[in-house]
């Protein structure tokens, strides 16, 4: 008898429950390719943990969301992508504006709450990052703290705070003041922002810059700092979080997407693969693990660190229709690319 019949027994029972499907894939069955513009350390953990499940193999090929999504764009139907996942939604839109995404299965959508994924169902939210105000309190008390991102347009935040303008991260925030603002006001603020903000390149940068009394404030994601956190703290230790809350446009939390191909070759492994991302096993590791990004599933919980979703008071933004070509043009119209 095969020493690893049970094992590969095991795998085929759970990769067909994951599937709602009659069909069984073993272990050694042929795999996906994922597009993979998220953490690389929390695309290997839920590879990792559905690989285990399944049997099915996946191959990662990483990126950033920009650069994946124009070249799933470019390759269109012949791409070997099976699944593409980013750590914002632009990206998403960009790829499903060019018809390339199947619809995402109805049970894999049940599993994510309705605002953190597009009603069309053409791709689903797998986390989600809030927008925040980082500050060094040795150069701002909380009486001085903005009451609105588009505050930091007016002279007298001229600089005083910093930004990586280059970033998918910066963008999609850009897409979301123009979807709540409109193109006038929004190139208005950029053009503030020209003149007011240091510029740096990435998050993690503006953090530090913050820390070390080089810049008074920047514009970030939450999760940044409480990684650093959660090390030694050296970027981070002499910041504080603000967050605007009031669904101002400074309170935008980004969602990350998961979408399946519609040229890929192996569907059903392709669902499968989303579908246990999104559920409990795959939440379960936002909830555990060191990413710090929040978990979007049904009565999932984020990790308890975190300020709770619900307490954002988030602007309401759809994230199907954040166009990212436009926030690009204005900032570039701005003087910021």
């Amino acid at each position: 008898m095969n020493p690893h019949l049970p094992s590969l027994m095991k795998h085929a029972l759970l990769a067909a429950a994951l599937l709602g499907a009659s069909q069984v894939y073993a272990a050694d069955s042929v795999g996906i390719v994922v597009y993979n513009a998220q953490h690389e350390s929390l695309t290997k953990a839920w590879v990792a943990g559905f690989t285990e499940e399944t049997g099915i193999p996946v191959t990662v090929r990483n990126g950033d969301d920009t650069e994946m999504g124009n070249q799933l764009v470019q390759e269109g139907a012949a791409s070997p992508a099976d699944v593409f996942l980013t750590e914002n939604s632009p990206a998403m839109v960009l790829v499903d504006n060019a018809k390339l995404f199947a619809p995402v299965a109805p049970a894999t959508l049940a599993q994510v709450d309705g605002a953190y994924r597009p009603a069309h169902g053409q791709w689903v939210g797998i986390a989600a990052r809030s927008t925040v105000f980082v500050y060094n309190p040795s150069k701002l008390t909380e009486k001085d703290l903005p009451k609105s991102l588009l505050d930091l347009a007016a002279p007298a935040w001229k600089g005083r705070w910093a930004a990586s303008p280059a970033g998918a991260d910066f963008q999609a925030i850009v897409a979301a003041v123009l979807q709540q603002k409109g193109e006038a006001a929004t190139l208005d603020w950029l053009k503030g922002m020209k003149t007011n903000a240091t510029v740096y390149r990435g998050n993690s940068a503006v953090l530090k810059a913050v820390n070390a009394g080089q810049i008074d404030s920047g514009v970030i994601y939450h999760y940044y700092s409480f990684v650093d956190q959660s090390k030694t703290g050296e970027n981070s230790k002499n910041t504080r979080l603000h967050y605007f809350k009031h669904q101002d446009p400074g309170a935008f939390v980004s969602i990350s997407g998961a979408g399946v191909l519609a040229s890929s070759k192996h569907q059903d492994e392709a669902q499968a693969f989303v579908k246990y991302i999104t559920g409990k096993e795959g939440q379960e590791i936002l909830h555990s693990g060191s990413s710090f990004e929040y978990a979007v599933g049904k009565d999932a919980p984020s990790n308890p660190k975190l300020v709770p979703l619900k307490d954002l008071d988030a602007p309401t933004v759809d994230a199907s229709k954040l166009d990212s070509k436009k926030a690009v043009e204005l900032m570039t119209q701005a003087g910021l690319l």
